[in-house]
C-alpha cells in the first residue's frame, strides 16, 4: 500500500491514505475498520483467513466477496470450521461466491483446528497475537513485513498454521490495529491513535 504521494482527498475534502481512493468500497473499510484495534477472536481469525485468500489477488476482490466468505465459513466461527469434512471442502470448492482455491480453503480449515489448539493453550487467539505488537516501528506504509510480522509468522507456522507468511501477517497486523499504519496527516490516523490508547490489550 506504499505510494510516493501518501495522501488522497476524500469526497469530504479531507486527506486519507492514498490506497483507499483506488476503489469506492475501500473508503468505508479504511475509515471504520482498517487499523482500529481488535480483540475479538472470530474477527481475528476471519482476517487471517481472508488475507490468506488474498495472496496473489487484490484486496478489492476479497472485500467484494467478504459476505459470501462469511456465509460459507459460518462467520469464521473456528470451532465450527474445525469440524469441516471433505464434504464441506467440496461444497466450498463449488461455491462461486468465494475464491475456489483448494489450497487456501484447506488452509482455513486446518488453521481453524490450529486456532482451537492455540486457544486451549493460550486462553484466546487475541491474547496470543497481541503479544507480537511491536514497540517501535518506522514511517507508515513503507514496508510489507516487519520483525514482528516475521516473528508471528514463524510462531504460527511452528504451531501448524499455513498461508501465514510474513507479508500476509503484516497486512493482518495493519488491519487489526497491532500497528497504526495510517499515513501521517490521514484524517483517520488520530481516531486510530485514540482507539489504540484506550484499547485494553488482551491477556
Amino acid at each position: 500500500m506504499a505510494s510516493a504521494d501518501p495522501m488522497f482527498q476524500g469526497p469530504d475534502g479531507k486527506p486519507r491514505c492514498r490506497w483507499c481512493g483506488a476503489a469506492p468500497e475501500f473508503l468505508a473499510y479504511h475509515d471504520t475498520e482498517w487499523g482500529f484495534p481488535v480483540a475479538d477472536d472470530r474477527r481475528l481469525f476471519e482476517k487471517l483467513s481472508l488475507e490468506a485468500f488474498q495472496s496473489g489477488l487484490s484486496w478489492r476482490t476479497i472485500l467484494a466477496k467478504r459476505e459470501a466468505f462469511r456465509a460459507a465459513f459460518h462467520d469464521f466461527d473456528f470451532d465450527r470450521v474445525a469440524r469441516f469434512t471433505d464434504r464441506d471442502r467440496d461444497r466450498l470448492l463449488a461455491d462461486a461466491g468465494i475464491v475456489r482455491h483448494r489450497g487456501k480453503i484447506e488452509a482455513v480449515i486446518n488453521n481453524a483446528r490450529m486456532a482451537r489448539q492455540l486457544v486451549d493453550r493460550e486462553g484466546s487467539l487475541a491474547a496470543f497475537v497481541w503479544r507480537f505488537e511491536p514497540e517501535l516501528r518506522g514511517p507508515p506504509q513503507t514496508v510489507s513485513s516487519s520483525p514482528a510480522s516475521i516473528a508471528l509468522s514463524k510462531e504460527l507456522k511452528k504451531r501448524g498454521w499455513t498461508f501465514v507468511g510474513p507479508t500476509t501477517v503484516y497486512a493482518f497486523m495493519q488491519a487489526m490495529g497491532l500497528v497504526d499504519d495510517h499515513a501521517e496527516g490521514c484524517v483517520v490516523r488520530k481516531a486510530v491513535e485514540r482507539a489504540r490508547r484506550t484499547f485494553v490489550r488482551p491477556q
